[in-house]
């Protein structure tokens, strides 16, 4: 695709640094950077090799702006396909903005957010999925959050449908011929072919779909709420996990007043901890309203790890919470287990599964490896890794995935049925334009404009 203007944008994140980075990308990449770059060895910049880092001045006139090194990309080898130079110049506010400055005055203008992924997107060098990608590895909060961005931004998710929608087009291909030339002398596709090849399609959109879960947890992280009755361990549960004093610790009950939230990696895994304050009836004014917001957190949550004393006989206040879990991923547990213990497994397994309860000592710090083991076989239940699966992400992906799998149903039943095969082939046209939608064959321009504001400018 040609696109006719020359965009240039700050790549760095703002503020002090040691380098700050400007890019340009479009047919007047180059000649804009001959005007304003001169390098130290007087050659000029097609002397060398592309993706040379050249030192010289940037220069406004005959005002040295900075001293910097320039790398020409030729296209289409470049990030855009197109003609990209990227400025390194020092860090900071002033040198960049001067720099970025001189260059639009060029007959260049501001890149709009995302605009290079963009391009590069428009421009064919990578599909939807890995242009979505790029922020999916910019925002991975953990290891195993960032090998799956990196495996998408590779191509894996864009393979995938590409494998899928080719399956899908061999079986548009035989329908075409069976209902165009079904009086010819060609091998029609029977309704036995087409069901094998609708079962066996249905059951790769299905496991995609259903790696939605794991994946939308990798992406923006598990929402996990501590919750139990006051002084039950709750705060040095969290200050344990978190290796540091959030949260307060004293022997007073309804000391946390408030909901304390952070991120943390368990496992790979990134889990939104909320710590809220002790859920009980109380007639302090600040204390009810954390309690309540308490009660929110815990209906909202993801996982919910409810912490009990194990030294002490469950109140009312324990059961209360036990009851509210029933409907929720639940992890119980039994803390203080250095002490003398009065609650049982089994009354416990009255509310939850006996295999979500955990006994612990926040004080000594035991079992809590048993915790996290349990938080990574709840996630990925034991058969979904983020490295050797392709784990779909993105909440698009997913809704588009849903689609193309009732559409796949729709097409089973009508073949089921045996139906014409020309009620079949709008299902499976369907499919094939659903699948498009991840990988952007078949996304409206108005719909490429709102993935990319999720940009940030340089990008």
């Amino acid at each position: 695709m040609f696109i006719d203007d020359t965009i240039a944008a700050i790549a760095t994140a703002p503020g002090e640094g040691g380098i700050g980075i400007i890019r340009i990308s479009g047919s007047r990449a180059l000649s804009v950077a001959r005007e304003i770059f001169k390098s130290v060895s007087g050659k000029d910049i097609t002397d060398y090799n592309t993706r040379t880092l050249i030192y010289g001045h940037i220069l406004d006139g005959e005002n040295k702006i900075d001293e910097v090194l320039l790398a020409f990309m030729k296209g289409p080898n470049s990030y855009t396909a197109e003609d990209v130079i990227e400025i390194n110049c020092h860090g900071g506010f002033i040198s960049v903005k001067k720099i970025l400055e001189l260059i639009l005055s060029k007959d260049v203008r501001l890149a709009d957010e995302g605009e290079f992924t963009k391009r590069a997107f428009l421009n064919g060098r990578i599909d939807l999925s890995q242009a979505e990608a790029v922020i999916d590895v910019i925002k991975a909060k953990t290891d195993k959050a960032q090998e799956v961005a990196q495996s998408h931004l590779s191509g894996a998710l864009a393979n995938k449908i590409k494998e899928l929608r080719f399956k899908v087009t061999e079986v548009l291909a035989h329908l075409t011929v069976s209902i165009d030339f079904s009086e010819e002398d060609v091998e029609e596709i029977t309704y036995a072919m087409l069901t094998d090849s609708s079962e066996s399609l249905r059951n790769e959109i299905k496991a995609l779909y259903d790696s939605a879960e794991c994946g939308k947890v990798l992406r923006d992280g598990l929402k996990t709420v501590i919750v139990g009755k006051p002084n039950v361990g709750k705060s040095s549960l969290l200050n344990y996990i978190l290796g540091e004093n959030r949260a307060i610790v004293t022997e007073i009950a309804g000391t946390t007043r408030d909901v304390i939230e952070e991120f943390v990696n368990i496992k790979g895994i990134p889990l939104k901890i909320v710590d809220t304050a002790g859920i009980r009836e109380t007639e302090d004014i600040v204390e009810k309203i954390g309690v309540e917001k308490s009660r929110e957190s815990f209906s909202s949550a993801d996982l919910v790890i409810i912490v009990i004393d194990g030294s002490k006989e469950l109140s009312k206040e324990d059961r209360e919470i036990l009851e509210q879990a029933v409907d929720k991923k639940t992890i119980v547990l039994l803390n203080k287990n250095d002490l003398n213990q009065v609650v049982s497994e089994e009354e416990i397994a009255k509310y939850v599964d006996k295999d979500s309860i955990i006994k612990i000592s926040a004080l000594k710090n035991e079992g809590i490896e048993e915790v996290h083991n349990k938080i990574e076989s709840m996630v990925f239940k034991g058969d979904v890794r983020s490295n050797s699966s392709v784990v779909v992400t993105n909440s698009r992906h997913k809704d588009a995935l849903l689609k193309a799998y009732n559409s796949i149903n729709d097409a089973i039943a009508g073949i089921e049925q045996r139906l014409p095969y020309d009620f079949i082939e709008v299902d499976f046209k369907n499919i094939w334009d659903y699948l498009g939608y991840i990988n952007g064959d078949t996304v409206q321009e108005d719909l490429l404009d709102t993935i990319f504001a999720n940009f940030c400018i340089g990008k």
